[in-house]
């Protein structure tokens, strides 16, 4: 029989399992876990964020790297001063005369078989189509001097200035030392008027027809006048004394010449 308030079967049986567990006990794998838990995600999270950190570090320094190496960079060569133009107090000139190089033998050619009047053999080319094209316009161009040695040049600049009784300064207007005349290259010529052979070698050559054509032709024939009035050598005005520039190397003679300044010569 069933004794009053008894019952055969265990009372609450359903929650005996978690009843009989204390509150305490129940909790502790919970709490163990969020603990452990929470290590890794901080951990985690530096180490992404570690790599974000680095990411865009390296992001920066690739995008500023350039800029930073270009402005540590010279200055590029255009800041610098510009060489200043060759004047007549250079080391290179004697009295506002620039050095030049005796023409090669094997260069040289004839340009007038009486005279012996030697040209480079460009020069010489292009000098005859210039004689020839004048005298189809009734114009006659005649060599007067073209190559000079050294030795030809020493007795004209010492020679005829011990004649004349001129210091080397005076001779220099009128005549290049030896070793810096024009004429050493094979490129210069000096050119009368046949027609009117009193004006040789005279500022008076500039009122003949010869002059005349040259002044309207020449460059046609990369001719051009050397020393005209008031050139930056100092050198006396000489209409008849002309030089050939149609070449690399003839161009590269004769620039430092263009950009000369003044020269002044001592009385």
């Amino acid at each position: 029989m069933n004794k009053a308030g008894f019952s055969g079967k265990p009372q609450n049986s359903s929650n005996d399992l978690g009843d009989d567990i204390p509150v305490a006990v129940r909790d502790t794998p919970v709490a163990a876990r969020k603990m452990w838990l929470q290590p890794q995600i901080m951990l985690i999270g530096g180490v992404v964020g570690f790599i974000l950190l680095a990411l865009i570090s390296g992001f920066l320094f690739f995008v500023t790297a350039p800029k930073k190496i270009a402005d540590s960079q010279p200055l590029p060569a255009t800041s610098t001063p510009p060489t200043p133009a060759p004047s007549n107090n250079s080391s290179e000139t004697i009295l506002g005369h620039f050095p030049y190089p005796e023409a090669p033998q094997s260069e040289l050619v004839t340009i007038s078989a009486n005279r012996g009047i030697r040209m480079r053999k460009s020069a010489a080319q292009k000098f005859e189509e210039m004689v020839a094209t004048a005298r189809s316009a009734g114009v006659t161009l005649v060599p007067i001097s073209g190559f000079r040695s050294l030795k030809d040049q020493e007795q004209l600049f010492f020679g005829v200035g011990a004649q004349r009784n001129q210091t080397p300064a005076e001779r220099a207007a009128l005549s290049a030392p030896p070793g810096h005349s024009e004429h050493h290259t094979g490129y210069a010529v000096d050119v009368g008027d046949g027609s009117v052979p009193a004006t040789n070698l005279q500022t008076n050559f500039d009122k003949t027809k010869a002059y005349q054509w040259l002044q309207a032709n020449a460059a046609r024939f990369s001719f051009e006048m050397s020393f005209p009035k008031d050139n930056v050598q100092g050198v006396s005005y000489e209409p008849w004394h002309w030089r050939f520039v149609g070449d690399r190397n003839s161009l590269e003679m004769f620039y430092k010449a263009r950009n000369l300044k003044p020269a002044k010569i001592s009385p």
